[in-house]
C-alpha cells in the first residue's frame, strides 16, 4: 500500500501538465491542502477568462513553501539564481547542474504551482538536440513541469519547437534577455523603436507557433506588450512591460525587498516594487543575535531544554576529578547550580 502511495504521488507530479480529460486523469486534488495542482491547462482556462496570471521565482526549499502557501500560479526557478544567490553580476556564469539543484530544491518545496525551470545559458544554443537533452534533465533530475528558454533567433526558435515536440512544455522569453547581454550590449530595454517594437510582436508570435504555451515579455514599452499581448493566443507574462500583460512576474528576492546591499542595489530593476522589507526585518533579528549572545542573554533558561540529574551531575564531576579535569569538574557543577537557581521563582515573585 505503501509503495503504490509513492507511486501515486510520483505520477502526480509527473503528469502536471496532463489536460485533465486525458484517459489517464492527469493531475488530482492535493491529499494535504485539497488544492489542485496548476497545470499548463489551467494557465490556458485562466487566459480565457481573462483572469490575470501570477509568477513569482523561488531558488531554494523555503522560498518554494512560500511560494506555495501564497497560492502563486507559476513557480520559476530562474537564471537570476546566479546574481540573486550565488552573488554574481549577470546571470551567464550559472551551469545547468547548479540550476537543477535549485530546481530539485524548489519541487521539495512547492506542490501546487506550475514548476518552470530555465535553460541557462549555455546549455541549448549549439544544438536542438542539445537544447532537447537539456529540458529533458530539467524534468526527470529537476523534478520541473516546464521548460523556459530565451531569445527568438531562429536557432531558438528550432530549439523550442524540438523541445515541444519531444513532449515538453516551453515557456518563451522575448524583449529583454540577460542571457544576451553581450549582444545587447547590456541589460537595455528593448521595444523602443518601430523596427525593434515589430521585432518583439514577431518573435512571440514565433514562438507561440514553435508550441510554446507562455511567452515572457520583459523590459518592453506598455504599449510594445499590449500589442503582443492582443496578438498573440496564449498568455503573455510582464516583468517590467507594464499592465496589459495577462500575468506578471517578479523575482522573489526583489519583491520583498529582501536584500540591502550594495551589490544587489546594482542589480535590483527600476521596474521592480517592493511589497515587503524582509532584508530589514532579517538585519535587525541578525543584529538583536549578536547582541544577545555578547551580552550572554541568550541562551538563557527557556532556551536550555536538556536537563541531567543532580545526582548524574555529581557522578559527572566525579568522574572529570579522576580524569585530572578538575576546573572541567567545578565549571560542570557551577553550570548545574546555574541552572538550578535560574529555575527557581525569585523571592519577590
Amino acid at each position: 500500500m505503501a509503495t503504490r502511495q509513492a507511486f501515486r504521488r510520483l505520477a502526480r507530479r509527473m503528469l502536471s501538465n496532463v489536460p485533465e480529460s486525458t484517459v489517464y486523469g492527469g493531475p488530482r486534488p492535493q491529499e494535504a491542502a485539497g488544492a489542485r495542482r496548476v497545470t499548463v491547462t489551467t494557465l490556458r482556462g485562466k487566459h480565457r477568462r481573462g483572469e490575470p496570471i501570477t509568477v513569482v521565482t523561488a531558488y531554494d526549499y523555503p522560498s518554494a513553501v512560500h511560494v506555495d502557501s501564497a497560492g502563486i500560479d507559476v513557480c520559476l526557478v530562474g537564471d537570476s539564481a546566479a546574481m540573486v544567490v550565488h552573488g554574481h553580476d549577470t546571470t551567464l556564469p550559472i551551469s545547468l547542474d547548479v540550476m537543477l539543484e535549485h530546481c530539485r530544491a524548489v519541487a521539495r518545496g512547492a506542490s501546487r504551482p506550475l514548476l518552470v525551470g530555465d535553460l541557462p545559458f549555455g546549455c541549448y544554443e549549439s544544438s536542438s538536440t542539445q537544447a532537447v537533452d537539456s529540458a529533458v534533465r530539467v524534468l526527470k533530475e529537476g523534478g520541473m513541469d516546464a521548460i523556459k528558454l530565451e531569445g527568438g533567433a531562429p536557432s531558438r526558435i528550432s530549439a523550442a519547437k524540438a523541445i515541444v515536440e519531444a513532449g515538453i512544455a516551453v515557456m518563451g522569453h522575448v524583449g529583454l534577455t540577460p542571457q544576451a547581454i553581450s549582444v545587447l550590449g547590456g541589460f537595455r530595454p528593448q521595444g523602443k523603436t518601430v523596427d525593434s517594437a515589430i521585432k518583439v510582436v514577431e518573435t512571440a508570435l514565433a514562438l507561440q507557433e514553435a508550441g510554446c504555451f507562455s511567452v515572457v515579455l520583459e523590459c518592453v514599452p506598455a504599449p510594445v506588450a499590449a500589442a503582443a499581448t492582443s496578438a498573440l493566443k496564449i498568455p503573455t507574462i510582464g516583468i517590467g512591460a507594464g499592465p496589459f500583460c495577462s500575468g506578471q512576474v517578479l523575482v522573489y528576492h526583489d519583491l520583498l525587498g529582501m536584500m540591502q546591499h550594495p551589490h544587489h542595489a546594482k542589480v535590483t530593476p527600476k521596474f521592480c516594487k517592493q511589497f515587503g522589507n524582509v532584508g530589514s526585518v532579517i538585519n535587525k533579528a541578525l543584529s538583536d543575535y549578536k547582541q544577545e549572545v555578547e551580552t550572554r542573554s541568550f541562551p538563557g533558561p527557556s532556551h536550555t531544554p536538556y536537563k541531567i540529574t543532580a545526582t548524574d551531575v555529581d557522578g559527572f564531576a566525579s568522574a572529570l576529578q579522576k580524569m585530572g579535569l578538575g576546573e572541567a569538574a567545578d565549571a560542570a557543577a557551577a553550570a548545574a547550580e546555574n541552572s538550578e537557581n535560574e529555575g527557581k521563582p525569585s523571592e519577590n515573585s
